[in-house]
């Protein structure tokens, strides 16, 4: 089999798979949807539809610790059937208000909440129960075959959205979305759970969050990943926001136009995915430079002058995001310890997500205030400020082995000279525990 798809030799990921590919389409339907019926509903309104990107990441941000332990405490199995029934339960409501045409501005908001409620306990679980599913040698390659899937929805779901809006509105939308959780339902009933990875659980009482975070606190190499992927998933991932607004505001298109966009940035996305699934292992360097790449392109769409100037734009931003993330969340699952992972990735999901509510608000009233472009650039901006700034400093004071990761693709950036001893040690500590994992 290809090293590419390695994975999918193990019966219960292929199951996975397959099912992931029917939700990730159905999900990346009802973002589109959501979205243009969010700006129906409020006049295109820019607050408004990142009030509804912010508060359907809330919950993460909120209850990330919470969901971590749960992901460690109780089969991950388990955990998933509830959440995707859960998920399913509110795109039927959202998709029954809006065929019956009493939905408003606050219901979407409300069930955004709600849905991201039980995306707040899925993300953890799911992310952390791929290792038990494939095991350590075949984790990377399912990461970044996962995050295939993930784009290969996005590639045909807004598409599909887009055509359906325009053929018979929103509401059919939110409920082949709500069809769609489904098939991840029948592919986690129908797995052989004796052919699963047995990981250690987590022992009840208290304490167990704090622990979490003191050990993630501990792991300098782990806190770099994080810095780097709160300041770009705060600030620089909101293209269902800033894309619709460009659509509307910049291009003066139509929700077909809008859906293209979307599939256009998955063509990338998929690419650098697939590119993920080739590497042996994950690299730090892949991180840092994939967020500086991926802020710098980002600037230059933003200032892009035609709708397909723009669009073309989009493919190597999303190679860049992929590349980014598959190798943040590689690196973090394979360097923690298998007691942990669930909190480790909760953490790791809600940095992620959860400065959504944050970010999105301030990039959708920067794109109100000042034009939609600004949407863009100020997310270009932080983003590659925050690579620039993280991969210095905490190589500096935190002892980050960055020497073999980093100075190939970033050789002016890092620091040269003497250096403390104990410093060299912490370093090579660090480094060993990477290298391990």
């Amino acid at each position: 089999m290809s090293p590419t798809f390695s994975a999918l030799k193990n019966r219960n990921y292929r199951l996975y798979a397959a099912g992931g590919v029917v939700s990730n389409t159905g999900t990346w339907m009802q973002r589109v949807a959501q979205d243009w019926l969010v700006l129906q509903l409020s006049h295109h309104n820019g607050v408004a539809l990142g009030i509804t990107t912010g508060l359907q990441f809330l919950p993460m941000l909120v209850l990330a610790p919470f969901a971590g332990t749960v992901a460690d405490r109780y089969p991950k199995r388990n955990v998933l059937l509830v959440t995707q029934t859960w998920m399913a339960t509110m795109g039927v409501i959202l998709g029954v208000l809006d065929l019956t045409g009493v939905v408003q501005v606050w219901h979407v908001y409300l069930l955004a909440l709600m849905f991201g409620l039980g995306a707040s306990f899925d993300a953890p679980a799911r992310q952390s129960f791929v290792i038990e599913m494939v095991g350590r040698e075949d984790l990377t390659n399912a990461v970044g075959l996962n995050s295939a899937s993930f784009n290969l929805g996005r590639v045909v779901g807004p598409s599909l959205a887009g055509f359906l809006i325009v053929l018979v509105g929103t509401a059919p939308v939110f409920l082949i979305n709500a069809a769609s959780f489904l098939a991840v339902i029948f592919a986690l009933t129908r797995m052989r759970v004796a052919d699963l990875t047995p990981v250690p659980r987590a022992p009840r009482g208290p304490g167990q969050i704090r622990e979490g975070a003191r050990y993630l606190w501990g792991r300098p190499d782990l806190m770099l990943i994080l810095v780097i992927v709160f300041f770009v998933g705060t600030f620089g991932l909101n293209f269902q926001m800033t894309s619709a607004l460009m659509a509307t505001q910049v291009f003066h298109k139509g929700a077909g136009e809008y859906g293209v966009l979307g599939s256009v940035l998955a063509v990338g996305s998929l690419s650098g995915a697939l590119l993920a699934a080739r590497r042996a292992r994950p690299r730090l360097r892949l991180v840092v430079g994939g967020a500086l790449v991926f802020g710098v392109i980002e600037i230059l769409a933003g200032l892009m002058p035609s709708y397909f100037s723009f669009m073309s734009l989009l493919i190597p931003l999303g190679l860049a995001q992929m590349t980014m993330l598959n190798s943040a969340n590689s690196t973090m699952q394979l360097a923690v310890d298998p007691v942990m992972r669930g909190r480790v990735m909760a953490l790791y999901m809600a940095v992620l997500g959860g400065g959504t509510p944050i970010g999105a608000p301030i990039i959708g009233g920067l794109a109100q205030a000042f034009g939609a472009r600004w949407g863009l650039l100020a997310g270009g901006i932080i983003s590659a400020t925050a690579a620039l700034v993280a991969g210095v400093v905490l190589a500096r004071r935190q002892g980050v082995v960055l020497r073999d990761e980093l100075h190939d693709a970033l050789p002016a950036w890092l620091p040269h000279g003497r250096t403390d001893p104990d410093l060299e040690v912490a370093v090579e500590q660090a480094g060993e525990r990477v290298q391990q994992a």
